[in-house]
């Protein structure tokens, strides 16, 4: 349905059910043409070498249209589920990119940092995979925003209002990429939205589905900031226009692309609306860059 509505990707979260990774791979190869990507895997407790094996996989199987879409995850929730300690995250991350990002280009890592070993012992390759997948970063934070700048190729922005989009992860970003002579970042700003006429009972449930984020550290920052009590309080939910317009802010804000999650918290009808805006929204913006 996605597909025929012209949605210009589709993007799998990751939490403790599917494994995304290997939904997108299928999707790419069922669906043609639409990029499939996730958004987003958490990089605990999933080796580099294990996740390379997998994207490069996916990329094959979708004929190169795959995404690799990675976040740190919610320490708490991470040592809790895994029994894995959370130390030093920042640090972590940035080996993590640096030997997922070598053994995706060349097939080949021999990398001892301070808190991740990653050696291949025999080549990584995977036929039809030869042109590595784009990985981007979930960050709001200004350490993992110069992080994605400097090693990702664009981050997944969340729970951010369009002011906070241009006047701290734009420029964040945007001038770590400048400084480590990389390509300007692509900016995928994710937005819980639901196209309703029953915006009372659609925000009730999107209250119900995004109160895990209540208690996620990174995220209950993000809510301060923006002057929220709870995470779904940043949920866009009424009509097309006011949908419409709401994304429009964040492309002036900067994004350079905007994700529609949440889409299922809507009855079917409602998703049904959801979609054929995104759709006709993607249209209009690829029309309008062809002319």
């Amino acid at each position: 349905m996605a597909a025929d509505a012209g949605v210009g990707a589709i993007w799998i979260g990751q939490f403790f059910d599917i494994d995304a990774i290997s939904i997108a791979a299928l999707i790419g190869r069922a669906v043609p043409d639409i990029p499939v990507g996730t958004a987003v895997v958490p990089i605990y407790p999933r080796h580099p070498l294990v996740v390379a094996t997998q994207a490069l996989t996916a990329q094959a199987a979708s004929h190169g249209r795959f995404q690799l879409g990675l976040g740190l995850g919610s320490p708490p929730l991470v040592e809790q589920a895994y029994g894995t300690e959370v130390v030093r995250p920042i640090r972590y991350a940035r080996e993590y990119l640096t030997a997922l990002r070598r053994v995706l280009a060349t097939g080949h890592v021999d990398l001892h940092g301070e808190t991740l070993s990653a050696v291949a012992p025999m080549p990584v390759v995977v036929p039809g995979a030869e042109v590595p997948p784009p990985i981007l970063l979930a960050s709001v934070g200004r350490q993992s925003l110069r992080l994605a700048g400097e090693l990702a190729d664009g981050t997944f922005p969340y729970l951010a209002s369009p002011a906070t989009l241009a006047e701290s992860i734009v420029p964040t970003i945007s001038a770590a990429a400048a400084a480590a002579g990389r390509p300007a970042p692509r900016i995928v700003m994710v937005v819980p939205a639901v196209v309703t006429s029953d915006v009372d009972g659609v925000r009730e449930r999107a209250a119900e589905h995004m109160a895990f984020y209540d208690d996620v550290p990174a995220a209950r920052v993000s809510m301060q900031r923006e002057g929220a009590a709870h995470a779904h309080e940043l949920a866009v939910i009424g009509d097309e226009e006011t949908v419409a317009t709401a994304i429009e802010r964040y492309f002036e804000a900067g994004a350079t692309e905007v994700s529609i999650a949440y889409t299922n918290i809507g009855t079917p009808e409602e998703q049904a609306r959801t979609i054929a805006l995104i759709g006709r929204l993607n249209r209009s913006r690829a029309m309008a860059k062809t002319a």
